[in-house]
């Protein structure tokens, strides 16, 4: 992303900080399509992904004192944002759905962005494409219950309700699944 526009989006931050709409509109007009189509890509529901889109810029309007640009650029902070809307409309989607789990991965669910570093998001994406390698090689009982709780959010009591399993179970196979997973990383997978 050009600097200035990374330097621009944090002062618009500041600007809406200090309750500015027309900050706040410019930095919708430059990423409300963006969260929309990164929200879509996940949730499969345009009433859905409108939600997320104005759930983030309501909070960015509320919040926007708290970023911190030495933290980081102000484009990651929104898509940090946007995925934990995600995450929550995933949730709330699948408590209302148990009979029908909304299926998500973890690759949907990572915003695109580019790094400043292209080293680091090389590695980044090497890391994340050993780990769904590994997790191939878990039995299905195992990755199943692994993804339902790492990549929807699933509490382990959840898992167990829409499963059907016993909670020891649920709890025995996401720690078998994840030491397997812990010995298949070590050995290069």
């Amino acid at each position: 992303m050009d600097s200035s526009l990374v330097a621009d989006d944090a002062s618009l931050l500041t600007r809406i900080a200090k309750h500015d709409q027309t900050a706040l509109s410019q930095l919708y007009d430059r990423y409300a399509k963006i969260i929309y189509a990164v929200a879509f890509k996940s949730l499969r529901s345009v009433e859905e992904s409108e939600e997320v889109v104005l759930d983030v810029f309501a909070q960015v309007w509320r919040i926007a004192d708290r970023y911190d640009a030495v933290k980081g650029r102000a484009d990651t902070w929104l898509f940090v944002l946007a995925r934990s809307r995600i995450l929550d409309r995933l949730r709330k989607l699948q408590r209302s759905q148990l009979s029908s789990p909304v299926s998500t991965k973890l690759s949907e669910i990572q915003t695109q962005y580019q790094s400043v570093d292209p080293i680091q998001e090389v590695l980044i994406c090497e890391r994340r494409d050993r780990v769904l390698s590994a997790l191939k090689l878990l039995p299905s009982e195992q990755r199943l219950v692994i993804e339902l709780a790492y990549y929807q959010g699933l509490t382990h009591s959840q898992i167990a309700a829409q499963t059907e399993m016993s909670l020891g179970t649920v709890k025995t196979r996401i720690r078998l699944g994840l030491n397997k997973l812990k010995s298949a990383l070590d050995a290069g997978v």
